[in-house]
């Protein structure tokens, strides 16, 4: 198990850090030290991981035990593919310990994901579109999975309001998601942006979740309006005849 005890330090970003700030704006230089300064961005280089949120994944994890060996995973907005680095360890779909049952960690992206060991990546492909559902349910073993993880978030546009909007809109679609390939008792783990539409999105995880809580890991920014939800114990919505 990866150590996490850096976790009441803060980090925000997926980005690479670079060494030359020449030629840079005031605002990008600001951002670039700060990552310089930033605890996780050490820790995540030092354990290899690809982006350092894959620390609130595992400090979600360590505290809810999500990912268990033997669960089929769906990790949607997954480039550059960090949190599917923690599922296919918690999952071991690589199979590293033949003792414990092998999983399957399948990720999703409009962009290009590298490959991973344990790891099927669906890149250029879009999470709302039919053709992806249906082949998800061709890799998920019986078509179906235990959890649905969510780090996706659209490009900003810089206008809080809208992205708020477009965000809450993207996790709404997962409930959607949830129906064709969730299985019953499932869990959901989505980020979300704090804003007006909140209360809708939770409203509507609630009508098909026994559990919704809102998460906050120490791994994201105090200042940050990023916050999670985690839905458990899904219930497979009775179709009408």
């Amino acid at each position: 198990m990866w150590c996490v005890s850096l976790q009441r330090r803060h980090f925000h970003s997926c980005l690479c850090l670079m060494k030359n700030v020449g030629g840079k704006t005031a605002a990008e230089q600001r951002w670039l030290t700060r990552q310089r300064k930033d605890p996780y961005v050490k820790a995540s280089h030092a354990l290899n991981f690809r982006c350092r949120s894959a620390f609130k994944l595992l400090e979600i994890d360590d505290k809810f035990r999500l990912l268990q060996p033997g669960h089929s995973v769906v990790d949607c907005g997954a480039a550059p593919g960090a949190w599917s680095q923690v599922a296919v360890h918690r999952v071991n779909s690589t199979g590293t310990d033949p003792e414990l049952p092998r999983g399957t960690v399948v990720g999703i992206d409009l962009l290009n994901i590298p490959a991973l060991d344990g790891a099927h990546f669906l890149s250029s492909h879009d999470v709302t579109a039919p053709p992806t559902h249906a082949k998800l349910q061709e890799l998920l073993p019986k078509g179906q999975a235990h959890i649905i993880l969510s780090d996706m978030a659209p490009n900003a546009s810089g206008f809080r309001e809208m992205d708020h909007e477009r965000l809450t809109t993207m996790c709404l679609s997962l409930i959607d998601l949830a129906e064709k390939i969730l299985q019953p008792g499932g869990s959901l783990l989505c980020k979300y942006w704090d804003g007006f539409f909140v209360q809708k999105l939770q409203d509507n995880l609630s009508s098909v979740f026994g559990s919704v809580r809102t998460l906050k890991p120490h791994a994201s920014r105090k200042d940050s309006a990023e916050r999670y939800f985690l839905a458990r114990m899904y219930k497979k919505p009775v179709k009408k005849k």
